[in-house]
């Protein structure tokens, strides 16, 4: 326990900011940040239904796939998890709840991440196989396939059931923000061992006359006191809003230490025994990979091989045995090997699936050492391109190029300026994931840790060559005139 007026390791907290602390404290900032980010969605998905066909003249397109991934992934590095933040799809869900309440729980059988492990992958391949990417049309029903889907769930199960074990894009983030330098904490736990209410979970009712009846609490099933690092946190600041203590803050911590440490926390358990957890960390890694492998041209060899040795012609089915190999068969290898190797070299006697699940959080970092390498050429590369696309799309509707006539050679920076980048962020994957691993190594056996770190800093470095090689392949320019 802290004594009286400690902090909670006296770290900077971004509440304490007078301007800005004050618009984040401010009980509609959410509403504030997702209201435009909502309006532009509508945009995406009205010019995806009816503007251009053509995918680097559409703004569905050229902002999901290039603009929003890439800034998506830096915001998430340089600062926290503020997209789910700013969700519209929450926003019309908080909206829809007003008219409708939700009466039941969510299965306690599905309250894993099995299921949005699986939608993980599914968008993933659905992504290359059937060229989202290339079709407006497509890109604008997939943001109207989230709205339907939050909709459904959220009205008919409590909390928020489609941000904690459904939502693709919230795991994606949940994982890539355990690397991010802000969290989500307690300012002095002290105040909160005191404290008889716990509004920051239950939510609390403020004074009678007041406009505002309710502040809910956190609808992710996360106990502030309890709770341990960015996993499961939307950043929604509820927990902010129903403390009566003001003993909530957004503080600085060391990026990953949360991947480290493996006490019973809120909402979640212990990391080493959530095997769930453990895979969607694996897919996050891997899937980086593939992600990018479909952008290159080995994998059209690959594909034209297999369509002869098994004499297919669907594209589809042929990306579905890639897609097993490298998102399933390859990483259960890869791990048993460097599992068995540990537990033998370093005498470990925990059980396999132990091992592999709690080591399996040492490769985020290489991970998202890709996902940032990759989004962020596509978004340096593109950086201008939605400029001649809202240029484009104004002149369509009013006839008459009130911005000028697109500017369709406006790119965004030359590749041979961009790659530089891309391999410093694998180089920084690298490096975090070795860390990382190290650490853990030397927790679980201080004597012998270099015999159990070998095994899974070899598999980092196998990670960290086939990304290298990757991303010294041509790529395909997609959703944009460069392709």
């Amino acid at each position: 326990m802290l004594i009286d007026g400690e902090d909670a390791g006296e770290s900077f907290d971004l509440l304490k900011i007078p301007a800005l602390g004050r618009l984040l404290k401010w009980r509609h900032a959410r509403t504030a940040f997702q209201i435009p980010v909502l309006l532009l969605s509508l945009i995406m998905i009205a010019h995806g239904l009816l503007g251009s066909r053509l995918a680097p003249e559409n703004l569905a397109t050229n902002l999901t796939w290039i603009h929003f991934r890439g800034v998506l992934v830096l915001i998430l590095l340089l600062a926290g998890n503020f997209f789910c933040m700013a969700c519209p799809f929450v926003l019309v869900r908080d909206w829809a709840r007003k008219l409708h309440q939700p009466r039941w729980n969510w299965p306690r059988k599905l309250r894993t991440k099995w299921l949005s492990v699986i939608l993980f992958a599914t968008i993933l391949f659905s992504y290359e196989a059937f060229n989202l990417w290339a079709s407006p049309w497509w890109t604008a029903w997939l943001i109207v396939g989230y709205f339907v889907a939050i909709l459904a769930i959220d009205l008919t199960f409590k909390h928020a059931t489609f941000c904690k074990f459904v939502c693709p894009i919230g795991q994606f983030n949940f994982v890539a923000s355990t690397l991010s330098p802000l969290q989500v904490k307690v300012r002095k736990q002290a105040v909160c061992d005191s404290c008889a209410t716990k509004d920051c979970i239950r939510g609390r009712r403020p004074d009678p006359k007041a406009l505002v009846t309710f502040q809910r609490g956190c609808e992710l099933a996360l106990f502030q006191p309890l709770k341990v690092g960015n996993l499961d946190c939307t950043f929604c600041l509820d927990c902010v809003q129903a403390c009566p203590h003001d003993n909530v803050g957004i503080q600085t911590r060391m990026p990953g230490e949360e991947l480290l440490e493996d006490p019973r926390r809120s909402g979640i358990g212990r990391l080493s025994r959530r095997h769930d957890i453990g895979a969607l960390a694996t897919i996050f890694v891997f899937g980086a990979l593939i992600n990018a492998l479909g952008m290159v041209s080995p994998l059209y060899e690959v594909e034209r091989w297999l369509s002869r040795l098994l004499h297919l012609q669907n594209r589809p089915a042929i990306l579905s045995i890639v897609f097993v190999l490298v998102l399933v068969i390859e990483p259960l290898l890869l791990l048993a090997a460097a599992t068995g190797l540990s537990k033998t070299w370093g005498g470990l006697q925990q059980r396999w699936l132990f091992v592999m699940t709690r080591y399996s959080y040492g490769l985020v970092p290489m991970g998202f050492g890709m996902w940032l390498a990759h989004y962020g050429f596509h978004l340096l590369t593109g950086l201008y391109t939605a400029i001649p696309v809202a240029q484009n799309t104004v002149k369509s509707i009013i006839g008459y190029p009130l911005f000028g006539e697109p500017l369709w050679t406006l790119v965004g920076l030359p590749p041979h300026i961009v790659q530089p980048i891309e391999y410093g962020f694998l180089v920084l994957g690298l490096g975090g994931s070795l860390v990382l691993l190290q650490q853990l190594a030397e927790s679980d056996a201080p004597r012998r840790w270099i015999r159990l770190f070998a095994p899974w800093a070899a598999l980092s470095l196998i990670l960290f060559a086939t990304s290298w090689w990757l991303l010294s392949q041509p790529m395909d320019m997609r959703a944009t005139f460069l392709e």
